[in-house]
């Protein structure tokens, strides 16, 4: 099943194809021949998955999957929350935001530093409706960014039972308990019924 992935960034695009395997064709908006810039300015993840999914599925009448993911720190109010990708500035590297969370974490002790990613998969289909699915993964703020694999925000988010943080996770360790890997999943059973008898 050939689906469109509303992404442009290539880390996200490959996490979402290991996880979703070989059942689902995953194409990214480039690859379908669609630029439109998407304005996220709802105000959950679900609002931004939701407007991302049904945005680009007017612009090519395929079914399209849109996630709106983030970080949300107890400590800090929740925050970066749905602004993780824009905290600080879109353009400024997350080892720089990570080096400020740290930072603003610094008085942080134990239990205060409880966390979790946050993932809101929308998929649009078209002629029918719009299958949504929202999931999460609990861990605590580390004290030092550790490990090379991932992105964004995962040298610092730690997973107590694993004793590592997502940054130290093979991709298949990570997809089999991530905020992502479980609301995709979630969304493609569901189209999985639709469409694959």
């Amino acid at each position: 099943m050939k689906v469109v992935f509303a992404t442009k960034n290539e880390n996200k695009l490959k996490e979402i194809r290991e996880i979703l395997g070989d059942e689902f064709e995953v194409i990214s908006m480039t690859e379908a021949g669609i630029d439109t810039e998407i304005i996220e300015d709802g105000e959950t993840f679900e609002d931004n998955a939701i407007k991302k999914a049904e945005t680009v599925m007017k612009s090519c009448d395929m079914v399209v999957l849109a996630d709106d993911s983030g970080l949300e720190i107890d400590y800090l109010n929740k925050e970066p929350g749905i602004y993780s990708s824009r905290y600080l500035g879109e353009d400024t590297p997350y080892t720089e935001k990570n080096k400020v969370i740290l930072e603003r974490m610094k008085d942080a002790r134990g239990s205060q530093r409880t966390a979790r990613f946050v993932c809101a998969v929308a998929a649009a289909v078209p002629k029918k409706y719009t299958i949504i699915a929202k999931e999460t993964i609990e861990g605590v703020i580390a004290q030092e960014p550790k490990g090379e694999n991932g992105f964004g925000y995962d040298p610092i988010f730690y997973v107590p039972k694993l004793k590592k943080t997502t940054a130290e996770l093979s991709m298949e360790e990570k997809n089999k308990i991530s905020h992502r890997g479980k609301a995709l999943r979630a969304v493609a059973e569901r189209l999985k019924k639709i469409y694959i008898k």
